[in-house]
């Protein structure tokens, strides 16, 4: 537990000693993608409408008193020691109102931050019965990360829409014009996973826990029948493999997802934990929150930007290569498009004049060459 902190209750529950960082601010731990998505969505024609309007009618009341009724209120008397780690991460991440949190019975392992005005958080019974103590807790730090940054207030209405979506379907044009927007939420919303995951970490301060319990989202129970370097050679895999098709339908998968593919969240989780800006936070050299006001807008993006142009320039996705290439005014671009989309080879023809091997194509985490 962390200091300050007495073990009251689960006997299970490691009694190590953890960082504290009082006065944080999300700004320490939140992905720059999502500070950008956000800012994007908020762009969006029709969203500051929608959002206002919504605002004022969605049923808050009634989704607390759904869960009241019909789930687990954890306190110290149910789930205590849920409820320790609750604590615990608001402790952690001085977050000072403790938003109540409810076990549903799902089998289905799931988690989430919801609530307009005030945040409440929900773990299914599937979850923790998946998880161990310290898998757990990164969850459970996940979760009060969202609540720090604000997210619960678009998780909410990204949920409502959803329902609403299907509800229109027939109707023609109103349906296109929320699916516009539920898609950019989701967009904006997977982005806001990766920061949640860094504020899991800050809380469980243990990055093998947070690998385990992302392993276990994919692959269940069998954690002695997995390998946390495989599973992240699998990322690895997935980002640098096939050609310009195989890139189409990567983002034709992930459309539908409110969540980044699991073995993507590990990657980006341990590149963070690895990182300067990881070690300076756990040093104590951090944002606060009484700082916020007098954040510039203008740094935000352009770290935003800086962080978009590094990745399309290090990917080694063939989508990301061709608009990098774009960029630079590539020679053989309609040779590139070519084999990407007419042949969907991931290896060029081998009579191509002029081919370096070291020019076009980089190499997949098998050491092919990709287009």
């Amino acid at each position: 537990m962390s200091e300050g902190h007495e073990h009251t209750g689960h006997e299970n529950v490691p009694s190590r000693q953890r960082r504290r960082f009082p006065g944080i601010s999300s700004r320490a731990y939140e992905h720059p993608a999502d500070r950008s998505a956000l800012v994007a969505l908020r762009k969006l024609s029709g969203f500051d409408t929608v959002f206002k309007a919504l605002s004022g009618l969605l049923p808050e009341r009634s989704l607390r008193l759904l869960f009241l009724s019909d789930s687990v209120r954890v306190s110290d008397q149910q789930f205590a020691h849920l409820n320790d780690m609750l604590r615990d991460a608001c402790y952690i991440l001085d977050l000072e109102k403790v938003p109540p949190m409810y076990v549903n019975q799902d089998p289905v392992p799931n988690a989430m931050c919801i609530g307009l005005d005030e945040p409440i958080i929900v773990v299914t019974t599937g979850l923790v019965e998946l998880l161990d103590e310290e898998e757990m807790r990164a969850v459970v730090g996940h979760e009060v990360g969202h609540a720090l940054s604000g997210h619960s207030v678009y998780r909410t209405i990204l949920l409502f829409l959803t329902t609403l979506a299907v509800r229109v379907a027939w109707i023609p044009l109103g349906n296109i014009a929320i699916m516009a927007i539920v898609t950019a939420l989701r967009e904006w919303f997977r982005k806001s996973e990766l920061s949640a995951d860094r504020a899991g970490l800050l809380v469980g301060q243990d990055l093998q826990s947070s690998m385990r319990g992302l392993m276990k989202l994919a692959g269940g129970h069998h954690l002695h029948e997995m390998n946390v370097d495989a599973f992240l050679k699998q990322a690895e895999e997935y980002e640098a493999g096939g050609d310009l098709r195989d890139s189409v339908l990567k983002i034709l998968n992930v459309l539908p997802r409110s969540h980044p593919f699991t073995t993507v969240r590990a990657a980006e989780l341990k590149k963070w934990a690895e990182s300067r800006d990881y070690q300076r936070i756990m040093d104590g050299h951090y944002p606060r929150r009484d700082e916020d006001k007098d954040a510039s807008v203008t740094d935000s993006f352009r770290e935003s930007a800086s962080h978009y142009a590094t990745h399309v320039k290090s990917s080694k996705d063939p989508l990301m290569k061709l608009v990098t290439d774009i960029a630079g005014g590539a020679g053989d671009l309609g040779g590139r498009v070519r084999r990407g989309f007419g042949g969907f080879t991931s290896a060029p023809p081998k009579d191509e004049p002029g081919r370096d091997d070291t020019g076009e194509g980089g190499t997949g985490a098998d050491g092919t060459a990709n287009s």
